[in-house]
């Protein structure tokens, strides 16, 4: 018997891609972004199809798999943000982790965060930022408030169809696409009108261009809605030469290389990563072969002819450039994920006065990341990140024109302060680094209650137990904070109060009115419940040491309800759906 409600997956799915039709309508540069990324995954997936026998994908697979969206929005009042929980959690996005942005050192900025996703396997994500007034002096707090308590962001009608959802349990077709359309017409949308031009001007000379964006503005804007890439220096790279900051010799020279990484390094665990719609067992069916150097430049030929499309020809288009250097990981450290961006757009505003008066101006917030994701680490492998993320950061900060005055030095010296990461899934798994999901194999399945040893690595190597890794699906403080920085030419703020706030995950769950999901305890959590399994398939349950199987069990019992077992299966029949 079925409830008569729409699916919210569905929902949430019809959502984004609503929100990324309106967006490319507001952003020309957005949607061409668009077309070069399905450019440049195309050439990829060529070449994991010269590279794996059996592997391909089609025009719709790989635009569906290429549909993953991740938002951004900025919110200014407590209420405003409850209601974008509520929201969100019509379509099957809870809040995921405490993001303090106040307190990134150099970069910091007036707002705490989580971001809105699924639980497991999330196809879209919406970083949603709430500015913290007691970060400002009196005067300025004040003020801000003042502002914004004048506007109504959520409509009486899209309020209904909310608390609709949550008391009958969920909401029928036409109401959730009533919801849809209030989201993409209105929560969302770009209008170009603002007020208070004073409160405006005084914030962007202080420094404070992101709460300008927030208290001055009469929607939660977008600021970005990111497409995933499968190769972001292949992208990168594209854009620079169409935006005309880098010539056709370089974009060929660099985009090589990009292409000849992706064969050496797109082995059967990058496609497990990147295509969600493959089962490990359609991926071990492939016959891996060597791939020449023409053949990839043949597929280069191709993407470049592409690429040079008149409708292409982005150096047309409103733009201010594109950024220096990617956010994240080096390109060869497969952890986490990497971000990059042009850069925030110069658009008319107008300014509406309390008193009626109008200021014309323009403002420059919107911006068009990109990101790829790689393996969500453990707190081990992101302790190690997060130092050699610090080297990174040191060496750069002492010469911080580097990446534009020679981008492959740059490059070359960024790949060396992660030499200490492993670079291959096995390792990183071996050493503790990134979290995975382990499964006996036939093999060792037909050997159940003759095993010996419980030690996951050495039955790997036995081909007794399969794993892959975990999926990063979350974000990074400091690349955000990078990305904002580089994009608003506002490297960081600091705090005009009579005294630094604090703020806490406990204080954002009062405001939202519900549980922050702390992701780690899920990847934690898939982990352990996978690694049980696996034992119990193989007959080693009752050897584990009792502490080591309390740990595993207390781990897989903290999983949020709806993180459940067999989460694979659900993802792949999801993904060919």
């Amino acid at each position: 018997m079925t409830s008569g409600y729409a699916d919210r997956i569905g929902m949430q799915n019809r959502l984004f891609s609503e929100l990324s039709r309106m967006f490319g309508e507001e952003v020309p540069l957005y949607d061409k972004s668009l077309a070069v990324n399905a450019l440049c995954n195309r050439a990829v997936c060529d070449v994991l199809a010269l590279k794996h026998s059996g592997f391909s994908v089609s025009d719709e697979q790989l635009e569906k798999t290429s549909s993953e969206r991740h938002g951004a929005i900025r919110i200014g009042r407590e209420d405003e943000y409850r209601w974008i929980g509520r929201f969100f959690a019509c379509f099957a996005m809870e809040p995921h982790n405490f993001y303090d942005m106040t307190s990134v050192g150099a970069k910091s900025q007036p707002v705490i965060a989580t971001a809105f996703r699924s639980l497991v396997h999330p196809e879209h994500r919406v970083f949603s930022s709430l500015i913290r007034t007691d970060y400002f002096d009196a005067e300025t707090k004040s003020r801000i408030e003042r502002t914004l308590s004048r506007r109504q962001v959520f409509s009486d009608e899209a309020k209904a169809l909310i608390e609709k959802c949550e008391t009958q349990g969920g909401l029928n077709a036409e109401d959730g696409n009533s919801l849809i359309r209030e989201g993409v017409e209105r929560i969302f949308k770009w209008t170009g009108e603002a007020g208070d031009f004073e409160l405006y001007r005084h914030l962007c000379e202080a420094g404070f261009k992101i709460a300008a964006d927030i208290a001055c503005f009469q929607r939660h804007h977008l600021n970005h809605l990111t497409p995933n890439t499968f190769c972001m220096d292949l992208y990168t790279s594209a854009m620079k030469w169409r935006l005309g900051e880098m010539n056709e010799s370089s974009f060929r020279r660099r985009a090589t290389l990009a292409l000849r990484h992706v064969r050496e390094e797109g082995g059967l665990h990058f496609l497990r990563l990147h295509f969600k719609h493959l089962s490990r067992a359609e991926v071990e069916g492939y016959e891996t072969r060597a791939v020449s150097d023409e053949a990839v430049d043949g597929l280069l030929d191709a993407l470049l002819n592409g690429l040079s499309a008149a409708d292409l020809d982005l150096a047309n288009l409103n733009h201010n450039g594109f950024k220096d250097s990617t956010e994240g990981p080096s390109w060869d450290t497969p952890v986490l994920l990497r971000q990059d961006a042009y850069k925030a757009l110069t658009e008319p505003v107008r300014f509406t006065n309390e008193d009626g008066s109008v200021h014309e101006t323009v403002h420059t917030a919107r911006f068009g990341e990109i990101e790829q994701r790689f393996y969500a680490t453990t707190p081990k492998g992101r302790a190690l990140y997060d130092d050699c993320l610090a080297s990174a950061m040191a060496a750069k900060a002492d010469d911080p024109e580097l990446a534009k005055r020679d981008y492959d030095a740059y490059e070359r010296a960024y790949v060396a302060h992660f030499a200490p990461f492993p670079k291959q899934l096995d390792e990183l798994v071996a050493r503790g680094l990134v979290y995975a999901r382990f499964e006996a194999t036939a093999e060792g399945r037909a050997r159940a209650g003759t095993l010996e040893s419980t030690d996951l690595v050495t039955l790997a190597r036995e081909r007794l137990v399969a794993f892959e890794g975990l999926r990063y699906e979350d974000f990074l403080p400091v690349s955000a904070a990078g990305i904002f920085a580089s994009n608003l030419n506002q490297y960081g703020t600091q705090t005009t109060a009579a005294e630094k706030p604090e703020y806490t995950r406990n204080m954002l769950e009062s405001i939202l009115g519900k549980p922050i999901v702390n992701a780690d305890v899920v990847y934690r959590g898939l982990q352990a419940e996978s690694i049980l399994q696996t034992y119990a398939d193989l007959g080693l349950l009752d050897q584990l040491p009792a502490e080591h199987r309390s740990r595993l069990e207390s781990d897989a019992g903290a999983l949020p309800e709806g993180a459940a077992s067999r989460f694979e299966e659900r993802a792949v029949a999801a993904a060919r759906a």
